[in-house]
């Protein structure tokens, strides 16, 4: 349905960050315009009236391109600043870039004097091929006209390259356009954005610390720096910058932010969270910091705190409110309520945490032993395409789980029937049919999903995994899981394999290398029971029972783990 201009009030705003705003069903709604300067004198003629109400009621009823030329030819008549701003407004709606860079153009001729003006025709310039000079040109104006505004100007200069794709080209116009302004630190930073986005991070911290010695202790470039540490991988200096600076000035919210989400980064949740309660404590009704605070409690089991801080940030009007609702759900499965997670799973509205909900609320119900009602609800929802097959692997799973191995082979196998080169339904019903004993179906299928995808590494790991778990063609299962090593080489589950075949093959050391390899990686149950396993044949009974603990500990039903150690241990 469309909506009319008075229903949706998109000011020029959008227009002067240079971006383009969301695609909708008709145009923004006009807005009184700022005042300008040595406005023209219009007269009020009936051609005037008549294209303005043309321009504005086609707006309305949806035909946004009759809008648009109408607006542009009112700006061409008129030479009216304000009208011209609007007509940039309308065509940047409309995604008609010539006719926004032609409005703009009217803009700046009819008020010379407007800093807005030209940062947005430079914007919209850049946005367009061979109109660099165009560019620069519009923003060496702008500087050498606005000296009262010129700290503003330089910080803001690389947001009018922000479309240009050559930024090594943007490097170089922004140490162009800030060469009159050298000794201004405002300068050196414009030069450190431009050279980041250029990938030149040694450049950039030249630049940043030029600006610093400029300006000592100028919380932008202080964060920044540490901006830059942090991505070339030296988090503790960075770190240490920025505690360094707080220490300084314990009241900038900017600094204790920035170190707030780099202990995050660094996985120190406690200290993390303590920043954020600071933060808190100073802005309580900010959002954002309710919904860091909630998180990062649910990351350290307070789940009293998290789900206050979460709740309090959906109510506040959180933006990420699904997502919220998600994570209220996941606290309440930890928590054994599994009512509770139903009803914020279901709560989760259609969009981007929709289908993630669905599979959650599928999973409770087959722990509360409703697996007919979790299968019905998966095929219920309304999807399409590979959202669609990825609720039938869940459904898979689902019967896996729950040791109906021969209903998920069915399903797998007649969604198969329909698309029978389908990569993941090959996989999962090669692994249906291993875990049903159907050795020969399993292998037929991997091999298919071989010929058709020779990259797949998990396939050719798979066969050669139960070929050496069996004890068969030993020669070939290395191969194959060599090849798979050679497609993803720090896989754990593939090390394990190999692993696997080198103990089955008696090379104690070369299987206990993969093992400790893959274990140190990820520690799985399985993984665990063959290092175990191997650990015991080098006598090493202690250390084999140490990794078993370990893992009976993380996963206590975990049948493969338990069936090892009864069988070596006896118990």
């Amino acid at each position: 349905m469309n909506r009319t201009f008075s229903s949706l009030t998109t000011g020029l705003g959008l227009a002067i960050a240079l971006a383009f705003p969301a695609v909708a069903q008709t145009a923004p709604a006009a807005e009184k315009p700022p005042e300008t300067t040595a406005l023209p004198e219009q007269a009020l003629t009936a051609r005037t009236l008549y294209t303005f109400l043309l321009a504005e009621i086609a707006g309305a009823r949806g035909e946004i391109g009759i809008s648009v030329q109408a607006y542009i030819d009112l700006a061409q008549r008129t030479r009216d600043p304000r009208i011209a701003r609007r007509a940039v407004e309308i065509s940047l709606f409309a995604r008609n870039m010539p006719a926004a860079i032609e409005a703009a153009r009217i803009w700046t001729e009819a008020d010379p004097s407007s800093d807005e003006a030209r940062r947005v025709l430079s914007g919209l310039l850049a946005g367009g091929d061979g109109q660099l000079e165009q560019v620069q040109n519009q923003l060496a104006r702008l500087l050498a006209q606005s000296p009262e505004h010129i700290e503003n100007h330089l910080m803001g200069l690389n947001r009018a390259f922000a479309r240009v794709e050559d930024k090594q080209a943007v490097k170089t116009i922004i140490a162009r356009l800030t060469e009159p302004y050298t000794e201004r630190p405002e300068a050196h930073f414009a030069r450190a954005q431009a050279a980041v986005a250029a990938a030149d991070t040694m450049e950039s911290l030249a630049a940043i610390e030029t600006a610093l010695r400029l300006r000592p202790d100028w919380e932008p470039a202080v964060l920044f720096k540490a901006q830059l540490m942090s991505q070339s991988g030296a988090m503790q200096e960075a770190m240490q910058l920025v505690k360094g600076y707080l220490e300084r000035h314990p009241e900038s919210r900017n600094a204790r932010l920035a170190h707030a989400r780099a202990l995050v980064s660094s996985r120190q949740f406690d200290a993390a969270r303590s920043e954020f309660r600071s933060l808190l404590e100073a802005a309580p009704d900010d959002r954002e910091l309710m919904y860091a605070v909630g998180l990062l409690s649910a990351q350290l089991d307070d789940y009293d705190t998290a789900v206050t801080q979460l709740e309090r940030a959906l109510q506040a009007g959180h933006p990420e409110a699904d997502g919220i609702r998600l994570n209220l759900g996941q606290i309440a499965e930890r928590r054994n309520d599994p009512d509770g997670a139903l009803r914020w799973y279901r709560a989760v509205q259609p969009g981007a945490q929709h289908f993630d909900a669905q599979l959650r609320v599928a999973t409770v119900l087959v722990r509360q032993g409703k697996l007919k009602e979790a299968r019905e609800h998966l095929q219920s929802v309304k999807v399409d395409g590979d959202d669609r097959k990825r609720l039938l692997l869940a459904e898979s799973q689902l019967l896996r789980s729950a040791g109906h191995q021969a209903d998920a082979f069915a399903l797998i196998d007649e969604a198969l029937r329909k698309s029978p080169d389908d990569s993941d339904l090959l996989y999962e019903s090669s692994m249906l049919a291993e875990s049903l004993g159907r050795l020969d179906v399993m292998e037929g299928r991997l091999r298919k999903l071989i010929a058709l995808q020779p990259d797949h590494a998990h396939a050719y790991n798979a066969l050669g995994y139960s070929l050496a778990d069996r004890g068969e063609r030993l020669d070939e299962a290395e191969t194959l899981i060599a090849r798979a090593l050679e497609l993803t080489p720090n896989d754990p589950f593939i090390l394990d394999s190999m692993g696997w075949v080198r103990f089955r093959r008696s090379d104690l050391p070369g299987a206990l290398n993969h093992l400790e390899r893959a274990y140190g990686m990820r520690q799985d149950p399985e993984i665990a029971a063959h290092l175990g396993e191997v650990l015991w044949a080098l006598n090493r009974q202690t250390d084999a029972a140490r990794i078993w603990d370990e893992a009976l500990k993380a996963s206590p039903d975990n049948t493969a783990l338990k069936a090892v150690i009864k069988r070596l241990r006896g118990q």
